[in-house]
């Protein structure tokens, strides 16, 4: 548990740094309330999709919300995740 716990905080910080570089306040939330909070408005947040483009080529996705927004995440992970299993089959 505190080797997680350990690489959340260096994660936390290294994107705070980043952030910091750009001229841009950031912030981290870590603690439990913290994140039943952010969670819920995620969920919330998700809710809201109604179509989504995934380029796992290049690491993005595209969410396409109820209100016609777009919200792009640069993720290594989720592009793939939200992409069809490829088939090989021949029907």
């Amino acid at each position: 548990m505190d080797e997680q716990r350990n690489a959340i905080e260096q994660a936390t910080n290294r994107v705070i740094e980043l952030e910091a570089e750009l001229e841009a306040a950031g912030n981290a939330h870590t603690g439990d309330d913290a994140i039943v909070r952010i969670r819920a408005i995620l969920h919330d947040w998700v809710d809201t999709v109604t179509a989504a483009v995934a380029t796992p080529g290049v690491g993005r996705a595209v969410l396409i919300h109820a209100d016609g927004s777009e919200s792009r995440i640069a993720s290594p992970k989720l592009p793939a995740l939200l992409s069809a299993p490829v088939t090989w089959e021949l029907k």
